[in-house]
């Protein structure tokens, strides 16, 4: 089984990116390098499923649409005001036509908070639903995964605890045997192309990339100075993309 190619994309052209170079998927976010990650505005999701639209339309497969669905950056516990807002985003996103979400939180105490992601895949009503990196955060992995099978999560982005998910493999490999198909396993986390080949030995169902490089743009004191901004690179995904057809 060959896995599955997602790209972290911030705009229409990382969509049109990730189309010709043929992914499976691409994950939707704002502010991915200054943040992590942050929801994307109504405006930029419509943009890009115009996008998919298009490219559906020339005959073409188009990759799905994930939406990351994150407040803020920081820690992943959510206070029930901050719960309300990503369940709403849920909702958008779902009425908007995505194929998919990414969600995630946790207790005080760093675990699932399973009532919260009960919540999440319920407002996902026939969308899928994935759980992103703060199972990493999570003192026992294995147990988390069995609480995302349970409450109906279709796969869990990871990057095996480490920085990068190629110093993450050997808790990767258990996150895959202990699923057993239950959970799609996902690498992600600071992949270059050239750790494809090692991440899907380990029986990965996908692997994914923001595949982005630095533009520098200096906004003054009321733009965040010089911190500039990431757009996707074009040979980086089709890199990716050969390393995943091996």
């Amino acid at each position: 089984m060959t896995a599955a190619l997602e790209i972290a994309i911030q705009d229409t052209e990382g969509y049109r990116i990730a189309a010709d170079a043929g992914a499976a998927r691409v994950e939707l976010c704002a502010g991915l390098a200054a943040t992590g990650g942050l929801t994307p505005s109504a405006g930029l999701l419509g943009t890009v499923l115009g996008a998919r639209a298009y490219v559906r339309g020339t005959g073409h497969t188009a990759p799905e649409v994930h939406v990351l669905i994150r407040t803020r950056p920081g820690d992943f516990h959510y206070r029930e005001h901050e719960a309300d807002v990503l369940i709403r985003d849920v909702r958008m996103a779902r009425d908007s036509g995505a194929d998919g979400v990414v969600v995630g939180g946790l207790t005080a105490s760093g675990e699932v908070d399973r009532p919260l992601l009960t919540r999440l895949v319920e407002a996902a009503e026939d969308i899928a639903v994935t759980f992103h990196r703060a199972i990493d955060t999570v003192a026992d992995p294995l147990a988390a995964l069995d609480q995302l099978a349970d409450a109906g999560v279709t796969r869990v982005l990871t990057s095996g605890g480490a920085p990068r998910a190629i110093d993450g493999v050997d808790r990767l490999a258990a996150l895959v045997a202990h699923s057993a198909g239950r959970v799609q396993v996902m690498a992600g986390g600071g992949v270059r192309p050239q750790d494809i080949p090692a991440l899907t030995e380990l029986g990965v169902d996908a692997v994914h990339l923001s595949a982005s490089r630095a533009v520098s743009a200096d906004g003054g004191p009321g733009g965040g100075g010089d911190a500039g901004y990431t757009v996707t690179d074009p040979e980086l995904v089709a890199a990716a993309a050969q390393a995943i057809r091996g």
